[in-house]
This record gives C-alpha cells, structure tokens and sequence, in this order.
C-alpha cells in the first residue's frame, strides 16, 4: 500500500481500483487511519479498493491557507468558505465521476445500511469532511451535495463519521468478507437487529448455551435465531420493527 498520510494530498491503494473513495479534509493525517488495518486494509493492499485523501486548504486564496469565515447575521464559531471548498469539490471531481458527494452533517439524511449497499455498488463517493460550524450552504446547493448523518450525536469533525461510512461500504465489497454469506444475517440486512452469539465454552460463570443450537436441528435453530432477532428488534429498536411491519404491510397490499 502506498500514500503519504502526512502531506497535503495523499493515495493508497490503486486508482484502478473496482471502488474508489476520495476524502476532502483539513487534516488528512487522520487518513487512511484504521482503514490501514484489518479488512480494510487488507482490501486496500489488494487493491479491490482505493483511497484519495485531500487538504481542503491547498485550495486557500491567501497565503494564510485561511478556509473559514465569521458568519453572516452573527453567532458563535466560523464558517467553511463556499468558494475554498467548491474549488476542492471541482478539483476532486475533475473527472467526471457520476459518484456521489457526500457532506457529512448531523442534519444530514440517517445512514441506512441500505444506502450502504448503493453507494458500494456505485464506482464510489467523495466524502467532505467539515469543520467549524459547518460549511456555506451556497455550495452545497450549488453542487448537489448529498447530506449524510452517521447519528443523533456532533462530533469535531466529518473524518470520524467518514471513516465509519467508507468502512461500511467496502466492508460489503464483493471479496472482501471471507465468507460473504455472514453478511445476510447481519444486522438491518433484513429489518431486524441481529440475533445473539454464543461459543465455547458451554457453560460461562453460570450460564449455559441455549440448547438449541447444541441440537444439531437446522430448522429450529434458524426458527429459533429468527425469534431472537424480532424480539430483539422489538424491544430495542422500536422504529425498525415498525419499518418492518409497514413493509410487509404495503408488499401485501399490492396486487
């Protein structure tokens, strides 16, 4: 793998890669991070994947490198200036990709894993990472910037919240998962949260393995893992298990 996480403009893996993620930040030393490791990164060495990191601040006017503002009308904190980050969208984008470009924003629409699946199905994304009290909203408007949230919570930055979602995304790449089919069962694949693990040993400070999946029976343990998962969901998940019920709902109602 190769790059340079320490300068202004960084690559790891290979642009020729099946699914391609460019990063614009002020900090690109934050990059490719954990993504280095584990599946990620081993996806990454085997160039199933690749990583473009850039300084939004290589695209300043002034010698300063000065990105932000005060804002309009008052208030506290600075604002991203509209045309310091649309000269490195311009730049990222320079080629013509159709992939997405994603802002990351706690106003943004909830990431779903089902908009994980897209966006990897995709050639891949340009994720803008923000800072301060955000950006001008002139560029986001001006170049069709898709607004992505990873949670109800702020963070100091978008490179945590870009890092989750790439991470998502190449972790569904064909390739990438030894064994592909784990990932059917994971949770949100099917509306519902996941059902419970358990392993060796049999017992644990007093509590035994459910003795169904001691049972060797293929059926129940699937019916058994089915159940788990609803009442899982049902209990901790109120909005999916809802979500689920209206799906099923309207795929009967239809004729």
């Amino acid at each position: 793998m190769s790059g340079d996480p320490r300068g202004g403009n960084g690559a790891a893996g290979n642009a020729s890669a099946t699914w391609r993620a460019t990063v614009l930040t002020l900090y690109p030393e934050m990059f490719p991070g954990p993504l280095a490791g584990a599946l990620a990164g081993r996806a990454l060495e085997n160039r199933i994947w690749s990583l473009e990191f850039l300084d939004i601040r290589d695209h300043a006017h002034d010698k300063h490198g000065s990105v932000d503002d005060q804002p309009f009308g008052g208030g506290p904190g600075m604002v991203m200036r509209p045309d310091v980050l649309a000269a490195a969208i311009d730049a990222a984008v320079a080629g013509g990709s159709a992939a997405p470009v994603i802002y990351l924003t706690p106003r943004g629409v909830p990431l779903s894993q089902s908009r994980v699946r897209e966006i990897a199905a995709g050639e891949g994304a340009t994720f803008i990472c923000g800072r301060f009290e955000g950006v001008d909203e002139r560029v986001l408007e001006s170049r069709g910037i898709e607004e992505m949230s990873i949670g109800d919570y702020v963070l100091s930055g978008g490179e945590i919240a870009a890092l989750a979602v790439i991470d998502a995304c190449v972790r569904v790449l064909p390739e990438v998962v030894g064994a592909a089919e784990s990932l059917d069962e994971e949770s949100f694949e099917n509306g519902l949260l996941e059902y419970p693990h358990y392993t060796r040993p049999r017992s644990f400070e007093g509590k035994d393995v459910p003795a169904v999946l001691l049972s060797g029976d293929h059926e129940r343990i699937r019916s058994w893992r089915r159940a788990e998962a609803e009442k899982t969901t049902r209990e901790r998940r109120a909005d999916l298990w809802a979500g689920m019920h209206l799906r099923s709902a309207n795929t009967r109602a239809k004729p």
